[in-house]
């Protein structure tokens, strides 16, 4: 199983994971990479990787500038706050003026997923990157109570921003893991300036991103975990905790722009193959329903998988009186449970459900490319535990059958034989 663990011994931020991401690519796909976040479409906006050494460690500092000047969320090195009113104005600390051609706007989260929407990325990079602006956006309201419409974005509205969100967004697509882990993640200690006054770290939005994530302070006085760095790891990560038993092909180190002398301020990323072993806990949570349509109960679930839910099923039941109904089934990592809650009751007519907590155990999955005489079909691998099994792509059989005349039976007979070859 491909994996990717975060180490945040030093919080995150967007430049920083991007760094990591960065670094455990292959020379292709770092090439394809750059080219891509060049031609973004986001204007002014250059995305340099540069070498950077703390502490001994060597290291990528990715570097995000806008018509060649760097300012975004450099890590620790300004105070910043997101607000949802324009008459809070948050004082920020840059190492240079703005008066240089562009300046920081308040975005809403309309704008932002319009400029995301009109980005040259895979429509899944695309899909990611609102998915991450939405975390905050929700945070952000949650945090100023106010509605989700009325949140301004401030640093993490600007370009550069952007940019760091889609470029982690199109580096794990690129790397297309099997899983992502973290460790618990450092968030600093201390308070962080604003014009609302002195505020505790980690601030309001970080501390809602960071609900059901692992976290601790420490004796670094800082902000060590931004909002979009929280954003990041809560949309992308399965699960917090120590690294998993793997063979690591390459180690990423992603440095941020601040010296703090005592340590590195870096974020490793480590990838390469897990063993299969227990995952961990599974989160099952169960409901009755027997007052939904068929079509309204197949969209909620639908909803609950876009929403990060491992898996969504039904099972037809009777319920009280002898009336037929279904139980849904959720299966979630154990940090999704307040999230995952709020969206079964959002989405069906149940009035509560039961939470039962599991081990889980599986077995490595990959995916493959096979050659036909009709062209590449995918398929699916499962090995483990002395299992191996192999299953082509539903679509990429049916898309060979209908394009050729023959039976999808024909086809995956033939993707059999070939990878028995």
């Amino acid at each position: 199983m491909k994996t990717l663990y975060l180490e945040c011994k030093m919080g995150a931020a967007g430049d920083m994971l991007m760094a990591a991401l960065y670094e455990v690519m292959d020379e292709g796909q770092k090439a394809d990479f750059l080219r891509a976040m060049e031609g973004l479409g986001l204007p002014g906006v250059e995305v340099a990787p540069v070498p950077a050494t703390a502490c001994g460690i060597r290291g990528t500092h990715m570097r995000v500038t806008v018509h060649g000047l760097e300012e975004h969320e450099h890590h620790h090195d300004h105070d910043h706050e997101h607000h949802h009113d324009h008459d809070h104005e948050h004082d920020h600390e840059h190492d240079h003026d703005h008066e240089h051609g562009h300046e920081h706007h308040h975005a809403t989260p309309g704008h932002i997923g319009a400029l995301i929407d009109g980005l040259a990325l895979p429509p899944e990079v695309r899909e990611k990157a609102r998915e991450v602006y939405d975390a905050i956006a929700r945070a952000e309201a949650q945090a100023h109570g106010c509605d989700v419409s009325d949140v301004h974005y401030h640093e993490v509205g600007a370009l550069d921003a952007v940019a760091d969100v889609v470029g982690v967004c199109l580096a794990i697509h690129m790397l297309d893991p099997d899983l992502i882990a973290a460790s618990p993640v450092h968030v600093g200690s201390g308070t962080v300036k604003c014009a609302h006054g002195i505020m505790p770290v980690p601030a309001p939005a970080t501390a809602a991103l960071l609900k059901g994530v692992p976290t601790y302070g420490g004796e670094i006085s800082g902000e060590l975990c931004t909002p979009t760095g929280a954003a990041l790891l809560k949309c992308f990560v399965r699960s917090f905790g120590p690294m998993p038993l793997m063979a690591a092909e390459a180690v990423g180190c992603g440095m941020g722009s601040k010296d703090f002398h005592q340590q590195p301020n870096c974020v490793r990323a480590f990838w390469g193959e897990e063993e299969p072993q227990a995952s961990g806990d599974i989160l099952e949570l169960v409901c009755n329903i027997d007052d939904m349509t068929p079509e309204a109960l197949s969209f909620a679930c639908q909803q609950l998988l876009e929403a990060g839910a491992l898996d969504v099923y039904t099972t037809p039941g009777t319920m009280k009186k002898g009336r037929p109904g279904w139980v849904l089934t959720v299966l979630c990592v154990p940090h999704q449970d307040q999230e995952m809650i709020r969206h079964i009751f959002a989405h069906t007519t149940t009035n509560g459900l039961r939470a039962h907590l599991s081990e889980k155990f599986y077995l490595a999955s990959g995916r493959e490319e096979v050659q036909t005489q009709w062209g590449p079909v995918g398929a699916k691998r499962a090995q483990g535990f002395g299992v191996s099994r192999v299953k082509p792509e539903y679509e990429d059989a049916a898309a060979l059958a209908r394009a050729n005349g023959l039976s999808y039976q024909t086809v995956c007979q033939e993707v059999l034989r070939r990878i028995e070859e």
